[in-house]
């Protein structure tokens, strides 16, 4: 009998631990990288409309696939290394030349705008030139020597930290499975004792 009570107290517990971390993995927003609705950065980069690079290494000079996807509106798409271009209403993606100048081994932001939203993504600059214009961007071959920095930490998010409200609400729901299951164990004790 006391073996019963010590396993229904471990798997409530385990159930609170599995709980409290998918809770904490679905606040991370990741999952998606670098693609819209939620591309994982977690800088307010949540939108109505999907959006991506594609590739999302390439060298200068050479062509670059960019979709917004859902966006009601006239998308714009700026960043340093390409001239500002317009997806049109009703279309949802567009090329853009990367500069023949662009700096290998930079990394850029290419900001989304779509409406009164926006949301951003990064763009490698790989080394090498493109010498010919592509016209489609999974023909630009980048070279497997790209070096970058890992990027660790929640969901790879650049400035992650601790979010205290999210430990805070995480503890709390550990201490109430566990204090339950404590209470329930010490009940059936005394009800046993009696």
């Amino acid at each position: 009998m006391h073996a019963i009570r010590v396993a229904s107290a471990v798997l409530l517990g385990v159930s609170a631990l599995t709980l409290s971390a998918t809770a904490a993995l679905a606040g991370n927003g990741d999952a998606n990288s670098d693609g819209g609705r939620d591309s994982g950065r977690g800088n307010n980069n949540i939108t109505s409309f999907g959006f991506n690079v594609q590739p999302q290494s390439i060298a200068a000079g050479g062509r670059l696939r960019l979709t917004a996807e859902s966006c009601d509106s006239v998308a714009r798409v700026s960043s340093e290394v390409f001239d500002t271009v317009t997806i049109p209403k009703g279309h949802s993606s567009a090329t853009a030349l990367i500069d023949a100048d662009a700096r290998a081994g930079s990394v850029h932001q290419v900001t989304f705008q779509c409406g009164n939203e926006s949301g951003h993504t990064e763009l490698t600059i790989a080394p090498g030139r493109s010498g010919t214009n592509y016209s489609d961007p999974a023909q630009v071959q980048v070279p497997a020597s790209v070096q970058r920095g890992v990027k660790a930490g929640v969901g790879g998010s650049s400035g992650g930290g601790f979010d205290l409200e999210e430990i805070g609400l995480g503890t709390a729901l550990i201490a109430g499975c566990l204090g339950t299951a404590w209470s329930m164990t010490r009940r059936r004790v005394t009800d046993e004792e009696s």
